[in-house]
């Protein structure tokens, strides 16, 4: 069981960031601090398979000191890999990039659908609730399908009496974005967008120890929109 106790260290949106993403592991303290990603691990950046190899590794390696939630994008991916995306939903918002990163490193992408269908829609505590979109006003937040629940709102958050930290909506100025009432954090800072990656520490009360703000690593951005190469190399 997860040891609740310990502070947190919560990161924002991935996408595919993966020298972003090591840089702010390494002010990672597992001794004393439970890992939090809010989700979208994936997509947009070059190197999401590095980021979810990464990611499961340590979730191997501290199996009671990490957690990896579930974002939109992951959901978008899941349905890809199960062939229940006839749109091409995910292709079109960042699944290209994927496809390409897993292709150029001649890597085996419909094995990680067990482990992304594993992945949990919240953390908790008594004080602190982490989701990649919050918790709205809408009937059931906990929907995957719903686009005002916790994978896809962009709206107002609803009061749960606890701290929501959230991602999702990237937030321009390079730094996490605190609202008041109620009281929330959003730590999507815009990594795939070059600006940076974000993570927080807090105390098990949802007290802010510290903020973390890596610029976003040049190599981790594709320069150009990838085509639709990707597509054709899972395809063929």
């Amino acid at each position: 069981m997860v040891d609740k106790e310990k502070n947190l260290f919560i990161i924002g949106d991935v996408h595919g960031c993966w020298h972003t993403y090591s840089a702010l592991l390494g002010h990672w303290e597992p001794d004393t601090e439970l890992l939090i990603q809010v989700g979208d691990l994936v997509d947009r950046g070059r190197y999401s398979h590095k980021c979810l190899e990464t990611s499961r590794n340590l979730e191997l390696t501290h199996p009671d000191g990490v957690v990896f939630l579930k974002g939109n994008h992951e959901l978008m991916m899941i349905k890809f890999l199960q062939g229940k995306d006839p749109r091409d939903h995910w292709i079109v918002n960042g699944g290209r990039e994927t496809l390409l990163g897993f292709a150029e490193a001649v890597l085996d992408i419909l094995s990680w659908r067990g482990w992304l269908e594993e992945r949990g829609l919240v953390w908790e505590n008594q004080h602190v609730l982490v989701s990649h979109a919050g918790v709205s006003f809408t009937e059931n937040p906990f929907d995957e399908e719903n686009r005002q629940g916790v994978l896809w709102n962009r709206g107002t958050l609803r009061d749960v009496g606890k701290i929501q930290v959230i991602g999702h909506t990237p937030q321009i100025g390079g730094k996490a974005a605190f609202t008041e009432s109620p009281p929330s954090w959003n730590v999507d800072t815009g990594a795939f967008r070059g600006i940076c990656l974000t993570g927080i520490k807090m105390d098990a009360s949802g007290v802010v120890l510290e903020e973390i703000n890596i610029p976003t690593d040049p190599r981790d951005i594709y320069e150009k929109r990838v085509d639709h190469l990707a597509y054709a190399l899972f395809t063929k």
